[in-house]
């Protein structure tokens, strides 16, 4: 254990030395001027607060932050925050968000605060990037980001963190947008994606019916590069996508209304994998629908909601890796519902939920289907005593495997100045082992189809205490936030290391992991037209009994970025990422160095409603080492984008 001292040594010393230079400089800026554009969040809390009120840590991507940058999916939107990495999940390309050094499956993704979910479908260790491409750029409003356990409000699989996109309403007025966006990478061959996009929303009949209908289709080809060891091999499959929404929303009186959503998506991928040398042929064809019916009241003392939504995932894969053609189908349903309400000055927010999921899978699953069902109950109280707010919460969970979770929740904002705030709190959090970790008749194909993982009725629910303190400031023309985390998990669930001689593995709890790191942010309007803006993010991960780090962790990982409006219609950007050195697999020796990519970008606006978009990602044509592509782990080549959209 003594040849760790050191490295503890040199990240304690970091960490007091970071916090104590973030309260300085913050410190130093309590005279500026008040806060005029704020921005709101509801996920912190299921109640309304800006971002440096809210009782956690807060990001947002904004509608107009979004037609800026190059983006094809939720994951391109957010890789830029505080305390997220977008890794590759798997060697088909696809991509995962992990907040805060946590793995993805502990990132809840929500949509207008509802779950989505095919993880059962696909199993977690095959990635999942079907769920964050069922969410067309074109329909989101905003993108909610909130770093830390929130098991108190959302319950299991929300042990990271929360990641709610929140989609364009109708209203009132008629509105439109048809767009056209593409990629093409300069290196390499093939890659070449095309989006269109269309939406359309205004009132059905004036004060009474409101609606919107937005479609989004792509289609990107596979994409090969001399960096791989096979040269007939995909580096990045190849999909065709098509995604269709709509809403409608009956205006009862002023007081309440009726929501029906609805949500399809297809989602066809091919590639050819490399297979230690050979080419494995792999298709997926995934078909998701979605209904939603939800009740919202605002009354003279209280608001409510009641909701009830359906999801159904239809995934036919076929892989030479499977041994056949598999047909699989998971159907999701959940109806929830919460009260809002002042009790003198606390305010009071209660709720429940109740979920039920059924799995068939015609090949990985020995009886074809499994069911689970689980409900909740939750409780929360805001209130304030002079400058210091309170928010004390937590949930019960009922599951039908794992019996009963407490998750509670306390955390405390305290009011230094109108744009200064000292924040933190603690939370208990947990996550139940998925129907493919816990069933032991769920066989998934792996090791490179040389090896099944077998689930283990043994496992035990994977439980988090989190700590967090920090401090933000936001004045008119800059800012800076600090923040300090821990996270001590029991039970963390991996799968067991493959020695290349066993044909079948199955699902370990690690006795403790512990995950903790530093936060820092800072942006500043250099002059009137020119903005700065960059974050850090320090994470230390490891196996408590092993000692060893966590793989696909990023120990470091920084963005920067200028912003310069150059005219009234013409903007641009210049960008900055540093994803720093982690272990893509679970032997030590195979940790692989950090590297670096440099996006440019502009918008540009030369008549009325119409807005032009260009600009090359990874400009210096950054590329892995070889222990990344050696395991198949590209990072895409210098790429060129640009698009189009009239808005009416």
């Amino acid at each position: 254990m003594q040849q760790y001292a050191p490295r503890r040594l040199v990240f304690n010393t970091l960490y007091r030395t970071l916090f104590a230079t973030g309260l300085t400089a913050l410190s130093t800026g309590a005279i500026a001027e008040n806060v005029t554009n704020e921005t709101f969040v509801v996920t912190a809390t299921q109640t309304k607060h800006t971002t440096l009120s809210a009782p956690a840590s807060v990001s947002v991507v904004t509608r107009a932050e979004l037609e800026k940058m190059s983006v094809n999916d939720v994951s391109d939107a957010v890789r830029k925050l505080p305390g997220i990495s977008i890794n590759p999940s798997t060697t088909y390309g696809r991509k995962e968000i992990k907040i805060r050094g946590m793995k993805s499956d502990y990132t809840l993704l929500l949509l207008n605060g509802r779950r989505i979910n095919s993880r059962e479908a696909l199993a977690s260790n095959m990635g999942n990037d079907f769920d964050l491409s069922t969410i067309p750029v074109s329909a989101i409003d905003r993108i909610e980001v909130i770093r830390g356990p929130m098991s108190s409000l959302y319950g299991a699989d929300a042990l990271g963190g929360v990641v709610n996109v929140i989609l364009r309403q109708p209203g009132e007025t008629a509105a439109g947008e048809i767009g056209y966006g593409f990629e093409a990478p300069t290196e390499g061959d093939g890659g070449g994606h095309n989006r269109l996009s269309g939406y359309l929303s205004g009132p059905l009949l004036d004060n009474k019916l409101l609606g919107s209908v937005i479609v989004d289709g792509g289609k990107r080809d596979a994409w090969r590069t001399h960096q791989s060891v096979n040269p007939n091999s995909d580096a990045l499959e190849a999909r065709d996508t098509f995604n269709a929404l709509t809403n409608l929303t009956w205006l009862i009186d002023d007081r309440q209304n009726i929501e029906f959503d609805t949500t399809y998506a297809k989602d066809d991928r091919d590639v050819l994998w490399n297979n230690y040398g050979a080419s494995a042929h792999n298709i997926q064809k995934m078909e998701r629908i979605g209904f939603g019916l939800t009740h919202n009241g605002n009354w003279e003392y209280v608001d409510t909601r009641l909701r009830a939504y359906f999801e159904s995932v239809d995934l036919m894969d076929n892989s030479q890796l499977n041994n056949g053609k598999a047909y699989i189908t998971q159907d999701n349903k959940t109806l929830d519902g919460q009260v809002s309400d002042y009790l003198g000055d606390h305010l009071i927010t209660a709720g429940g939920e109740y979920r039920n999921t059924e799995l068939q899978h015609s090949l990985n699953l020995r009886n074809g289907n499994v069911a689970v069902s689980q409900k909740a109950f939750f409780l929360q109280d805001e209130f304030k005593l002079g400058d210091l707010a309170l928010t004390f919460g937590g949930r019960v969970d009922s599951h039908e495997i794992y019996g009963t979770e407490f998750s509670p929740r306390a955390y405390a904002t305290y009011s230094l100045s109108d744009n200064w705030v000292v924040k933190g709190g603690v939370n208990k959090a947990f996550k139940a082992p998925t129907i493919a970790q816990f069933n032991p008749g769920y066989a998934v194909a792996a090791c490179r189809g040389q090896c099944q993982t077998v689930g283990n009725p043994d496992l035990k629910a994977e439980t988090a205490v989190s700590y967090e303190l920090g401090t933000a400031y936001e004045a008119e023309h800059y800012g800076a936030g600090l923040t300090l985390f821990n996270n001590d998990i029991k039970d963390m669930i991996q799968v067991q290391t493959w020695d290349r001689v066993a044909t079948q593995l199955t699902y370990e709890n690690v006795d403790k992991a512990r995950i903790r790191g530093i936060e820092t942010s800072v942006w500043v309007d250099l002059t009137e037209n020119l903005n700065w803006a960059t974050n850090w993010t320090i994470v230390d991960a490891e196996d408590r009994s092993t000692k060893m780090r966590l793989k696909q962790t990023p120990k470091n990982t920084v963005n920067t970025q200028l912003t310069w409006q150059v005219l009234d219609n013409l903007a641009t950007s210049l960008s900055y990422q540093y994803t720093g050195n982690q272990y893509l697999l679970d032997k030590q020796s195979k940790k692989t160095r950090g590297f670096n990519t440099v996006d440019l970008g502009a918008t540009y606006t030369p008549i009325k409603h119409v807005d032009l978009k260009v600009g090359v990602t990874n400009i210096t044509n950054e590329k892995r080492d070889y222990v990344a592509t050696a395991n198949d782990y590209f990072l895409s080549g210098r790429t060129i984008y640009g698009g189009i959209s009239y808005k009416f």
